[in-house]
């Protein structure tokens, strides 16, 4: 079941970067596609999206959100499951954190000198 999971998740994840790029709207340029979590019945996958520009997240947000059936309908087409799960998309601030993380890092180690 994991595997099969796991499969769909990348399946979905690839498609979806595919689909929006596809859109040719400016806001989708620089938008990522970073992670899917699809839950155990398959009905909601959570697709973590983040754009290069920090400043335009929140607009990349707004932008898939309106455009949710659309995209669905879209990666309906590319899919071969039976069900395409309900997209949830979530502003994906991995990369933030990590960089609060090197910070702590960084002055910890400049007090150690």
């Amino acid at each position: 079941m994991a595997d099969k999971k796991l499969r769909i998740q990348n399946l979905i994840s690839k498609n979806l970067s595919e689909i929006i790029h596809d859109m040719k709207d400016d806001i989708t340029n620089l938008a990522s596609v970073n992670q899917v979590e699809v839950n155990d019945d398959f009905s909601i996958a959570k697709i973590y999206i983040t754009h290069l520009d920090p400043n335009k997240i929140d607009q990349l947000l707004y932008f898939v959100d309106s455009n949710r059936g659309f995209i669905r309908s879209k990666l309906a087409k590319s899919l071969d499951i039976y069900k395409v799960p309900d997209l949830i998309f979530i502003k994906d601030d991995l990369f933030d954190k990590g960089q609060k993380i090197d910070n702590i890092i960084n002055s910890w180690h400049k007090k150690q000198d």
